[in-house]
């Protein structure tokens, strides 16, 4: 597989403004330079299937890789280019024995063990966090001082930060060795997500490796 670009790694969330300006506001942050979208949607299996199946032709069309959340059985379903997996998600040797080579798979780690196990299951790559408290998700912990960088440093992945990111501190993430900033609320909860996506795609390219 090619490389993939991590750097404005864009993850969806609906639960931020009117549901009928999701899509609009959505369209106009892919254009703006996303270089990945992640499909999460705190509701049902199905739900997520149906947001996947929706948004996949426009990121598509753009050709801006597309993962799902968590859920493997919907990536597969959809046909999407990755997923990524929590700690409490299938692993991702199984999901690897499952989906095949050419997919993407991504994993969330936290510690060192985390990421051996990832690195032996055969991920592609990690998101390390949460780096910055987060209003996202309530049960996230957030990394002490120092540790993610001792956790990029720790592996041979490429790695994405989450949790908390907003342009304001991104460049910290990319100081610390990050390949990329995964980011929800930085463009979902700004007046205009285009701007918040070319502001962070400005961080990124400083950084550019």
């Amino acid at each position: 597989m090619s490389r993939l670009d991590l750097s404005v790694y864009l993850v969806t969330d609906r639960g931020f403004g009117p549901e009928d300006q999701f899509w609009g506001r959505l369209e106009e942050a892919l254009d703006a330079g996303v270089t990945c979208l992640q499909v999460r949607e705190k509701g049902s299996a199905r739900q997520l299937y149906e947001t996947a199946l929706r948004i996949l032709p426009l990121a598509r069309s753009r050709g801006i890789p597309l993962i799902v959340n968590d859920r493997l059985d919907v990536a597969m379903a959809v046909g999407a280019d990755g997923v990524h997996l929590g700690q409490s998600d299938l692993d991702a040797g199984a999901a690897r024995r499952l989906w095949g080579p050419g997919k993407w798979i991504g994993v969330s780690a936290r510690t060192v063990d985390e990421i051996r196990k990832a690195e032996d299951d055969g991920a592609d790559h990690l998101g390390i966090g949460a780096v910055f408290a987060t209003s996202t998700k309530a049960d996230a912990e957030v990394l002490p001082p120092g540790a993610l960088a001792k956790l990029v440093a720790a592996t041979r992945l490429p790695t994405v930060g989450i949790g908390g990111i907003t342009v304001a501190n991104a460049a910290q993430v990319f100081e610390a060795g990050c390949r990329g900033v995964a980011v929800v609320s930085a463009v979902w909860a700004a007046p205009n997500p285009a701007d918040a996506v070319r502001a962070l795609k400005a961080v990124a390219g400083r950084f550019r490796r």
